[in-house]
């Protein structure tokens, strides 16, 4: 009898730990794919004002041989 109960004992332990990191597996899951996402968003931001930047710093017009302005 107490060989069974050990037994029984133990597999609900096993069984309650399995159940938390089935929780804890599935929610860090959830956290993972949200910071893909915004960094998949934040990448093609980044990306956008770089091209701005670019096309921005190619129509400046700058005059040949002056200093800059703070100068």
């Amino acid at each position: 009898m107490s060989d069974s109960k050990t037994l029984i004992d133990r597999m609900d332990r096993l069984e309650t730990r399995l159940t938390f990191q089935d929780d804890a597996i599935e929610t860090l899951n959830k956290t993972v794919t949200e910071q893909w996402t915004r960094i998949d968003a934040l990448t093609r931001q980044l990306l956008i004002l770089n091209e701005r930047l670019q096309e921005a710093e190619t129509h400046i017009p700058r005059p040949a041989n002056e200093p800059p302005p703070h100068y």
